[in-house]
């Protein structure tokens, strides 16, 4: 009777040993996996910084420098703004007279297609 209870004994621990063995290879697995996606990760980024690299070299080498087109169009528009308020400040002065006298000096006259009834 002792003997199977020692035999039972043996069997729980290796049992136990066996199920410690797979759990410690679990948790290796999992590491390793996450350690793979990271490389992987990292692995693309630097694929992908170095293809962006390139399409930005290509890019340059084709239309040229974006900053100097930047600068210019920046240059156009603050010289058109100032083209605008010069013009602005000459003829406000002569167009404001004008309206006002289109609305104050009205000269009442009888329409040419009135016709007066009797």
């Amino acid at each position: 009777m002792t003997s199977q209870s020692q035999g039972i004994q043996q069997l729980l621990q290796a049992e136990k040993r066996a199920k410690d063995k797979l759990e410690e290879a679990k948790k290796r697995k999992g590491r390793r996996l996450k350690q793979a996606t990271e490389e992987a990760v990292g692995e693309t980024d630097r694929y992908r910084m170095q293809r962006e690299k390139a399409f930005r070299l290509k890019q340059s080498k084709i239309m040229g420098p974006q900053s100097n087109l930047a600068d210019e169009i920046e240059e156009q528009t603050v010289e058109k703004l100032k083209e605008l308020s010069r013009s602005y400040n000459t003829y406000m002065e002569s167009v404001m007279k004008q309206l006002l006298s289109m609305v104050c000096d009205l000269k009442p006259e009888i329409h040419v297609n009135y016709r007066a009834s009797n």
